[in-house]
Order: C-alpha cells, then structure tokens, then sequence
C-alpha cells in the first residue's frame, strides 16, 4: 500500500520538482504543474503517453487540456495527500514532456 510522503522524502524529493516548474497547490496536499506545447496534438500525445503510464502504475492524475496547455495536479487520494507514486509520476511526465 502506497503511504503518505515522509517529511523527509519531501524535503529531498519536493525540492527538484519545485525547481522544474511545480508548485505546490495552496489548497491542499498536492502539486500542480502547466505544460504548455507546440499545439493541440502535441498537447494530446503527451497526455496519452502519460495516459499508458498512469495505467501501468495504476495512479491517475487530475488534468485538464485547453488547445495547447495541459493542467496536472498530482495527489493520491487513498492517503489524503502526496505519496512517493506522485513523486514518481511528476519525473516521468516531466520526462515525456521533453
């Protein structure tokens, strides 16, 4: 079962994550992240991509797409707050967003 974020994995795992454009949400445990792209296919590849592995990880992300942004808010709802599966998660669409 996936457990609440230590304070100390957050201080050394949040850090990197702030500095690529991160941001903790103001309203509750969470980070959020805007990705902007080229385009609108460009947008929707990326989130399908990152679709295949919220799947394979069985952790979904809130997002939403308007045209050529994407809004990512990662949470895990089943401990109330972040989790090392968002951590994880954030790297990775970091990584396919190129």
């Amino acid at each position: 079962m996936t457990e609440h974020l230590s304070d100390t994995a957050r201080k050394t795992t949040l850090a990197p994550l702030l500095e690529m454009g991160w941001r903790m949400d103001d309203e509750r445990d969470a980070i959020v992240k805007t990705f902007v792209f080229d385009n609108f296919v460009e947008a929707f590849g990326f989130m399908t991509r990152a679709a295949i592995w919220a799947e394979k990880w069985n952790h979904h992300p809130e997002w939403s797409n308007v045209y050529k942004t994407v809004e990512v808010t990662l949470t895990t709802h089943d401990v109330g707050g972040l989790s090392p599966l968002d951590v994880k998660f954030a790297r990775k669409l970091d990584t396919l967003a190129g």
